[in-house]
This record gives C-alpha cells, structure tokens and sequence, in this order.
C-alpha cells in the first residue's frame, strides 16, 4: 500500500514537473526576434502626462475628448500610447509638485487642464512640449507670448468666449435686470479677465456688475449670500472654485430667489436656470487633435493657438422656477438641451 501511494506521488510529481518545462519552453525564452520586435515597440510607445486643477464635469470632458481624439490619431491607450493623469484637487501646493513631477518623468507631452496647473507647468519646463487646454486668456496667463504661434514649447486651446451674447442673454431672460452679481476667485487669472471685461462690457449696456470674490470653494456661499438684495442676477463663468461648490451657490439662490446664469455647461444640471458656455468634449478633442500632431513631430511653438467656435444653449425649467423666474419662449426655442 505505501509503495503503492509513494508511486503515484512519484508519476503525479514527474508530470508537474514536465508541465512546468513545457510551460517554460513555450514562455520562459523568446527568440531574438520577438525580443527585438518587443523593444520596438517598447520603443515606439508615446508618453503623455495629463493634469487638472481639479476634478468637475467641464474639465473631465476635456480629458476624456483630449484621449478620443489621440485614439482617432492612432494613439491608443494599452497599445501604444501611456497615460499619467493627476488631479491637483484644487490644492495650489499640489498643483506644484504634480508640475515638478511630471517634468521629471520627461514624457512627449504634457496636457495642462485649466489656467493654475498649465502655469505650473510652463514655470518648470521650457523644452518638454505643453498642450494646455480650457484657458481663458493665454496671454494675461502668460503662457505664450502670441497666439499665432508662440514660438516656444507652448501651444493649446482657449475657452475663451465673447462676453456680449452672455449679458444679451441675461436681458432676454430678465428684461428688467439692472444690477448682475459676479461671484469669482480673485486669484484665478480667467476670473480677473473676465471681470475687466464683464465691468466694460456691462457700462456699456447700462447695466451694473456686483463683485462677489471668493478665495476658495468653502467661501462660494457666503459670497452669494453677501450678493442678497443688491442684485437681480447672479451671473458665473468658467471659475474653477466656483463650479466646484456649484450647488452651494444654486442654494443660496433659491432660498434668496435670484436667478443663476452661467457660461459653464456643467452647472445646468446642478442649480443653473440657463447656460450658454463652450462645449468641453469639443474643446477636448480639439486638444488631443494638437497634442497628436505634436506626438508626430510637429513643433508645438508652430502650431496657433485654438480658440472654440462653438457655444452650446442650455436651460433647467425647474431650476429657473426655483429662482422666481419663468424661462421665456424664445430662449427656450433656441436651447440646445432643456432639463424640465
């Protein structure tokens, strides 16, 4: 009995073990051919690294129609293309040391999402070539020197827009507004643009613009809150403090009884009676389309800057409701997307 048993470990231990060097045999060695064929294409893999100051819908979209587009280009994910996205979380130190990061990687390309991390980035590196992407004004944020080109290892896409349609836009909603609130971060450079030209634009139109600054997200609501009774709108741009406490704002409104316009597309489903804002996915892809050129060889300092064409209309009927104000036939006619 025990002989029997000792056999059958023996023939069961002898078969494993031939398993093994079969196994082996078939994927322990490659031949020099596949050895080359593998360090080719190790080779030829592209490196992007990818940062935003934060994580909410506007900016999301862009990073998501940035990598379609690369993948239309033929620059796939897993195949022959590697990601390193970073979220800074809307922390400025962070935002520093994700900059020092990612030039000391030294990938083909860097994709900075909004004004705060593109600066970063443009501060560390002069050579490693930088996409940035949802950036207001790239010259006040000094990040080329031109847009036609910047000669540099620069280049990207605005989301800059004109700011005339957005105050027409609010007369057409409240045709009695005097008085618009500006809720925004005084040290975000896209928000001080848009203040400068909003107060311009608004003098010009007889209407009145109320500042509302907020240092950080945390502050978002007592700036609305400092707003209730001196206006009788409160209008938000792109500000990426501001849309990240959307909902904060969005209730104060609706207890104060102040309509919210906005020209971020994100904030519709989330407090906003109506939106006219750039579209992101198209801003996105956009980005990815210049980032592919650059992967296949072209100098980013020759390639003008992108600015988008495109401005999506959007309205929520029970936001607007919720804020004392009906939505009037005409917009809603011309919105692109109405949440009811």
């Amino acid at each position: 009995m025990t002989i029997a048993v000792k056999s059958f470990q023996f023939s069961k231990l002898l078969s494993v073990g031939l398993l093994c060097m079969g196994l082996f045999a078939c994927t322990g060695d490659k031949s020099p051919a596949d050895k080359a064929q593998n360090a080719s294409a190790s080779a030829d893999a592209k490196k992007i690294a990818i940062t935003a100051i934060v994580e909410h819908p506007s900016l999301d979209a862009v990073r998501k129609g940035a990598l379609e587009a690369l993948a239309d280009e033929g620059f796939k994910e897993g195949q022959n293309l590697t990601i390193n996205f970073q979220s800074a979380q809307g922390n400025m130190a962070t935002t520093a040391q994700i900059a020092k990061q990612f030039v000391a990687e030294n990938p083909d390309v860097i994709i900075a999402i909004a004004t705060p991390s593109a600066q970063a980035i443009v501060s560390n590196t002069n050579t490693i070539p930088v996409v940035f992407s949802a950036i207001t004004d790239p010259l006040e944020a000094k990040l080329v020197p031109k847009l036609d080109g910047s000669g540099t290892n620069v280049t990207g896409a605005s989301d800059a827009l004109p700011l005339e349609p957005q105050l027409e836009l609010i007369k057409e909603t409240i045709p009695s507004v005097k008085n618009i609130g500006f809720v925004y971060s005084p040290g975000e450079v896209n928000s001080t643009v848009i203040l400068k030209l909003l107060k311009e634009k608004a003098t010009a139109m007889g209407l009145n613009i109320v500042e509302a600054p907020a240092q950080k997200s945390g502050d978002i609501a007592m700036a609305a809150h400092s707003l209730v009774g001196k206006v009788d709108v409160i209008y938000t741009s792109t500000d990426n403090n501001v849309i990240n406490a959307y909902e904060a704002l969005a209730k104060v409104a609706k207890e104060a009884k102040i309509p919210l316009i906005s020209s971020d597309p994100s904030v519709v489903e989330r407090g906003a009676a109506v939106v006219l804002g750039v579209n992101y996915h198209q801003l996105g892809v956009e980005t990815g389309k210049i980032t592919a050129k650059i992967l296949k060889g072209e100098k980013p300092g020759q390639i003008p800057v992108y600015h988008a064409k495109e401005l999506d209309l959007m309205v929520n009927k029970k936001s607007a409701s919720e804020q004392g104000i009906t939505i009037p036939q005409s917009i809603l006619e011309k919105a692109k997307k109405v949440v009811e």
